[in-house]
């Protein structure tokens, strides 16, 4: 449907003009005795659905904004929606009373309206809807985005997220899919018997991670505490209470870099379950993931696009999901003597066979992540679950009971990023207190001793896993940008 732009939109118009306009065309809808910000409006339902599930004859009730209007003298065609969708409407000088159309000659695109009306088949094939009442709901001052440009500024999508979603539909499609995504997290869990609870937010140490975290001051309590970097110690407090099966779905806070792929503010998915290890964890991602994909979108293909928009490969979740050792998998790339080396042979041949970057600050294990980083999570495509990973790298877990040197762990790896981890959980309070010991190093002040004392009173053996949902729904509706899928991501501030 084509556009008839209103003369007062016209191109070189000032900002500040339209919105002059509008405060014009606001007085005049209260002259006529109505309230420009409408009231109460009951529907029926919504333009997605009547568009879904379309028949002719059916009367409806709906709102949405206008986001499209062609003047065709006495006959009005225009759009209405919302992010889940829209439709067309047809409406007519004779169908209305004098007042009426005296009122519908003040509204024009971005402003809410209620219809009431009947369904029908336009000559040219369109679904749309034939008004016989509407009401307004909402006179907007400023101008929506232009309609085929929308916001060119990709900064200000983020910064002025209701522009971005009234002009691009394809952004909001995606925020509509999240939503749906986490719908279905939530029943897949729900219906296996898993409990959702919620985790403190503020902690006296932040723990479950080694990460930094953001800090404040409680005044009433006047301690220092911490905005939580994982909920994980408090879940597996739960677990010791008597929790069986328990999952949150929540933010977490990280006070670290802010790119693609990474935003201080995020949200995960943490799932516990007593008798279970890093193996069953392992089969019900396999299992939730596709199942969710499957019924949001259909299919279990999904296309990855680079930051030019070419496609960088297309990630097919078809189970079952391959499965490898870390060691393995790093030999593939640097060598099948690579583990056989000296530590200065091994950061030797990351730098000067590998082509690799190392820090002088890395010790021997970090130097081998950095190969397994570069050089394999991020070149794998489809999904890889990376299992036995070095016991130093998590002190969450239990060791591998043939080869101590390793954690009972898996890293599940695709489209060139970590989605989700799963563990053996470590049970033993000791084997605990001497691991977080380690990575602590002098910064004993970092361990959280009350839940190595939890453990002491029993904690069952356990699955779990964290799997982060921003990166999940990346994947699932192709967005390049972790900033694409956070309806508000942080940034920086503008001069």
């Amino acid at each position: 449907m084509s556009e008839n732009q209103p003369a007062n939109n016209a191109p070189g118009s000032s900002e500040e003009e339209l919105i002059a306009v509008r405060r014009e065309k606001v007085s005049k809808i209260r002259s006529l005795g109505v309230n420009p910000y409408g009231g109460r409006f009951d529907v029926t339902t919504n333009a997605a659905e009547i568009k879904a599930n379309f028949a002719e004859g059916k009367q409806v009730k709906f709102l949405g904004r206008i986001t499209a209007l062609r003047d065709m003298g006495n006959t009005q065609f225009f759009t209405v929606g919302d992010v889940c969708g829209s439709i067309q409407c047809m409406l007519t000088k004779k169908a209305l009373s004098p007042a009426a159309w005296a009122l519908w000659k003040l509204l024009e695109r971005g402003d809410w309206v209620g219809i009431e009306g009947e369904t029908f088949i336009t000559r040219t094939g369109e679904p749309s809807v034939r008004v016989a009442e509407f009401k307004v709901l909402s006179k907007a001052l400023r101008p929506m985005p232009d309609k085929f440009h929308g916001l060119a500024d990709a900064d200000m999508r983020y910064r002025r997220r209701h522009l971005d979603l009234m002009s691009n539909a394809a952004s909001a499609d995606r925020f509509v899919k999240r939503s749906l995504i986490i719908q279905e997290i939530r029943s897949f869990l729900t219906d296996r018997g898993f409990l959702e609870v919620e985790t403190p937010m503020l902690q006296d140490v932040a723990g479950g991670a080694a990460a930094k975290p953001f800090e404040s001051y409680y005044n009433a309590l006047k301690k220092q505490v911490t905005l939580r970097i994982a909920p994980e110690l408090f879940l597996k407090r739960l677990l010791v209470g008597g929790f069986p099966k328990v999952f949150e779905l929540n933010r977490n806070f990280r006070n670290e870099g802010v790119d693609r792929r990474h935003n201080p503010e995020f949200t995960v998915l943490e799932v516990y379950e007593a008798g279970g290890d890093y193996e069953t964890m392992a089969e019900m991602m396999e299992e939730m993931i596709t199942s969710v994909a499957e019924k949001v979108f259909g299919t279990l293909k999904f296309d990855q696009y680079d930051d030019e928009g070419n496609l960088r490969w297309t990630v097919d979740l078809t189970r079952p999901w391959r499965r490898a050792d870390y060691n393995d998998l790093v030999k593939e790339v640097a060598g099948n003597d690579w583990f056989d080396l000296t530590p200065e042979q091994r950061r030797d041949r990351a730098e000067n066979q590998l082509r690799l970057q190392i820090g002088e600050d890395l010790d021997d294990t970090a130097v081998t992540q950095q190969v397994y980083e570069k050089l394999v999570e991020e070149k794998q495509a489809n999904p890889l679950f990376v299992c036995h990973v070095a016991r130093d790298l998590v002190p969450l877990a239990k060791a591998n009971p043939e080869n101590p040197e390793v954690v009972d762990v898996f890293e599940l790896v695709m489209n060139g990023q970590e989605l989700c981890p799963g563990y053996s959980e470590q049970n033993d309070p000791v084997e605990q207190l001497e691991r977080l010991m380690h990575q602590a190093g002098e910064e004993t002040q970092k361990i959280d001793y009350d839940f190595v004392q939890t453990l002491e009173s029993g904690m069952p053996s356990a699955g779990g896993i964290g799997i982060g949902i921003d990166r999940l729904c990346m994947l699932l509706t192709g967005a390049g940008s972790i900033r694409d899928i956070i309806l508000f991501p942080q940034l920086k501030n503008r001069n």
